[in-house]
């Protein structure tokens, strides 16, 4: 990628940091701070911050910093996202954050080696760049998003891939949400180990 970023994980390409409630998801309606981290080559057309992808527009920052910010806010539950996180090496920062009592949330694509220490692992795998295996076996929860009527069979494909106590979650992608959102309802009233997951932040209107 772009930057120089140090193998250590010490510094990171911060596109931004907020504090909001978890809008997706087996956490949603949870309050968490969330940390955007720069840089993705996975490309999703239909990927709501573009912007993440160049790591170069945002500034490398100090995970010490970071963690300094998160430890402000009342929830002790940082979500650490992207772009796609998992191009760095988050051992530094995650281990910081748990030694604060923070608890430490991650969504992924999964394309890359698993670094970090994390109490939750969300996993979204994309069509463009598959996830590894490692990371497929790690994962708490399969989120699929689904922006057309064949990604049904690409989440069977991937749930086939998580561990047995892994949560799967089909979610409408929002451009497209109010059609397939009914065809989301009818799969899994048919295939009752999946459940809905929404983007509620966007009908919140919070970040």
């Amino acid at each position: 990628m772009a930057h120089q970023v140090p193998e250590d994980g010490t510094l990171l390409p911060l596109m931004e940091e907020f504090y909001t409630i978890q809008g997706e998801g087996y956490n949603t309606g949870k309050a968490a701070y969330f940390i955007r981290l720069g840089g993705c080559d996975v490309g999703c057309h239909w990927c709501d911050v573009k912007e993440s992808w160049d790591a170069e527009l945002h500034p490398l920052t100090a995970a010490d910093t970071i963690v300094e910010n998160a430890a402000k806010f009342p929830s002790k539950a940082v979500v650490v996202t992207g772009g796609e996180p998992l191009i760095y090496n988050l051992d530094y920062l995650t281990q910081n954050l748990q030694q604060q009592g923070i608890k430490t949330f991650i969504e992924t694509s999964g394309a890359y080696p698993l670094s970090g220490n994390w109490d939750w692992i969300c996993l979204s795998p994309k069509k463009f760049k598959a996830p590894t295996q490692q990371v497929a076996d790690a994962a708490h929860e399969l989120k699929v998003i689904i922006f057309n009527k064949s990604d049904f069979a690409f989440a069977e494909h991937h749930a086939k891939l998580v561990g047995p106590n892994c949560k799967l979650y089909l979610q409408p992608e929002w451009s497209k949400h109010q059609e397939m959102t009914p065809l989301i309802v009818d799969y899994v009233m048919a295939n009752p180990q999946w459940e809905i997951s929404l983007q509620t932040h966007k009908y919140l209107n919070i970040p």
